[in-house]
């Protein structure tokens, strides 16, 4: 046997449950099958109306609300419980926005929101993914400093030449082995060799 539920939430505690409270019971909702939230409208606060009318809800059941902002707090929230009522074939009436998933409208209606918070969570990880760049992109030059300036590198080059272990010669220039055969290795840059003009 099919059972209709309800639920009722407000964003605080000092605001009152009464009128949408009336407007279920006029919908043939038992008042044993009312469930309530009162909580702040911010994002990620438990709701333990919802949760326990969610696990009480049974395939063939019908969830009724005033409106349809009272599943959630955005387009998100909202549509990922009509999407989650759906899944489990439970039918879902928003009396305010008459939307009725018993009927093939209303079944279209949860369709298109369902598709809005999808495309609200993708745009929503391409900002966090934005964002993220940004602060990368803020923290690290955008090219890495050389170690030794160009003088130092041909001074480099020069002692090298001259048979220095580059070993030492590293220690002395306070870089590693490994820079110093990069240095070595590189292509000669025209503008340090060029002799000065007197």
């Amino acid at each position: 046997m099919t059972t209709i539920l309800g639920y009722a939430r407000v964003s605080t505690a000092g605001q009152d449950l009464d009128a949408q409270l009336t407007a279920l019971v006029n919908q043939r909702v038992e008042s044993s099958h009312i469930f309530t939230d009162k909580l702040s409208g911010a994002m990620n606060t438990d709701r333990p109306g919802l949760t326990a009318l969610l696990h009480c809800a049974r395939e063939g059941d019908t969830v009724v609300v005033t409106a349809i902002d009272r599943l959630g707090r955005s387009v998100a929230e909202v549509t990922r419980t009509i999407a989650e009522l759906g899944e489990r074939r439970i039918l879902l009436r928003a009396l305010r926005e008459g939307i009725d998933t018993g009927t093939p409208t209303g079944r279209a209606v949860a369709a298109i929101m369902a598709t809005l918070a999808e495309l609200e969570l993708e745009l929503g990880r391409e900002r966090r993914a934005a964002s993220r760049d940004s602060r990368r992109a803020r923290r690290l030059p955008a090219t890495k400093p050389a170690k030794l300036a160009l003088e130092r590198q041909e001074q480099l080059r020069r002692l090298a030449e001259t048979g220095e272990p580059v070993h030492e010669l590293a220690k002395a220039f306070g870089i590693s082995r490994a820079t110093a055969y990069r240095y070595l290795s590189a292509p000669l840059v025209d503008s340090v060799l060029k002799p000065r003009q007197p």
